[in-house]
């Protein structure tokens, strides 16, 4: 936080001189030691924030692989006509425990093509599937993978 600190003076400068610098430690040192004071911030969450950013991109690249993939099933389907499609409704639980975990997963659900989320009501998911390929390991995919790295290391930050 430090870092974003002094990078957000230096460029709410405009320009960088050894001035603006070791201005801007001092100052970003000030509002750090602050920070960690009174508002219960300290460097170990710190650091797991800054785990926790990188876990939240690598969900966003495996977001964007698993949307091309599908993408690609569904051109397929969509251009042949010897392919029989077999729609189907899929109804797992899920043992994400926030509720901010359980709308990334069902939105990540819906933003892949030839998947909606129906209904999440709990813990519950139904989901509709263009394609029965396409409901095979809904419940353990990698977005579950992820959102449950992500939440164990939340519970790590509070």
């Amino acid at each position: 936080m430090y870092f974003v600190l002094l990078a957000l003076w230096i460029i709410f400068n405009g320009k960088f001189t050894v001035e603006i610098l070791v201005f801007g430690l001092l100052i970003s040192a000030a509002v750090y030691w602050f920070m960690c004071r009174f508002l219960n911030f300290s460097p170990v969450k710190d650091r797991l924030m800054f785990r926790e950013l990188f876990l939240f991109l690598a969900y966003v690249v495996t977001l964007l692989r698993e949307i091309l993939a599908a993408n690609r099933l569904a051109f397929r389907y969509l251009m042949s006509n010897r392919i029989e499609l077999e729609p189907v409704i899929v109804h797992f639980k899920t043992d994400l425990k926030t509720n901010t975990a359980r709308v990334l997963l069902a939105n990540s659900i819906t933003l892949t093509p030839g998947t909606i989320t129906a209904s999440l009501i709990g813990d519950e998911l139904y989901v509709h599937c263009l394609d029965r390929e396409l409901a095979e390991g809904l419940d353990e995919c990698s977005f579950v993978q992820l959102l449950r790295k992500m939440e164990a290391l939340r519970e790590k930050i509070l």
